[in-house]
């Protein structure tokens, strides 16, 4: 494929960079991303994922857009309240890019439809917010060879790492089960730590895509919003994980 004139002008940050140019563009136009969630992670990620010109974004998600939503979910407005999240953040991101073609899935991740929510994608975005969800997705993902970027938010706080076939460790890799006490309350958060750590999370996607830059394989990016701090933790691969996937 190649440019036209209008994505030259719309992407022309983008291309002038050395290490991207028109072939990486291109390798996004391409790109069929999947996001696991519309809310407080997925609206960032999504919206720059548009801006950078993937042509393909998958939006899974059941919820509808409620007020409390707003403080930290970008993707949706005011007008929205009461619309399924999956045909705002549609709307949002087709208005934002014409390029993109998003494919809304208003439905929740689950186990007997995982495998086939995640085909056909080339990379996978864990928005959950709950941790049976994220098991589920790292292990249909391990299985299924599916690079994914896994986050998490916080309070104050967020975390985010990224999986590649072969290349590093998986989300049971560091933690083998989920928590034995799963609280359903909901966390307090502060909307710009989901903004953060929702883009990074898009840049991983971007980088895999166009094979540029280093990865967070094998490493857990922790971020600290009171301290304004980044820290890495190294993180060690099981020889015999118990998602049965080959890390």
């Amino acid at each position: 494929m190649s440019l036209t004139d209008e994505q030259k002008e719309r992407y022309a940050r983008q291309l002038m960079l050395p290490d991207f140019g028109p072939e990486g563009q291109e390798k996004l136009l391409r790109a069929r991303v999947l996001l696991i969630g519309a809310g407080g992670l997925g609206s960032p990620a999504a919206l720059y994922l548009a801006a950078a010109g993937v042509g393909s974004i998958g939006v899974a998600d059941a919820d509808e857009v409620s007020l409390s939503n707003l403080q930290r979910q970008i993707l949706h407005a005011t007008s929205d309240l009461g619309r399924s999240k999956v045909q705002s953040a549609k709307e949002s991101l087709e208005n934002l890019n014409p390029d993109v073609t998003v494919n809304a899935c208003q439905q929740y991740a689950t186990q007997e439809n995982i495998a086939e929510l995640i085909a056909g994608y080339d990379f996978i975005l864990d928005c959950s917010d709950n941790f049976p969800t994220k098991f589920m997705i790292n292990d249909a993902c391990v299985q299924a060879g599916k690079p994914f970027t896994h986050a998490g938010i916080d309070s104050l706080q967020g975390q985010l790492m990224t999986y590649v076939p072969g290349r590093g460790a998986c989300y049971r890799c560091i933690f083998p089960e989920p928590p034995k006490e799963i609280t359903k309350s909901p966390i307090g958060v502060v909307g710009a730590v989901a903004g953060v750590i929702g883009a990074l999370q898009a840049m991983e996607a971007i980088k895999y895509i166009a094979g540029t830059g280093e990865l967070l394989t094998d490493r857990l990016l922790c971020f600290d919003a009171k301290a304004m701090e980044f820290h890495q933790v190294m993180l060690p691969r099981r020889e015999r994980c118990i998602c049965g996937g080959n890390n």
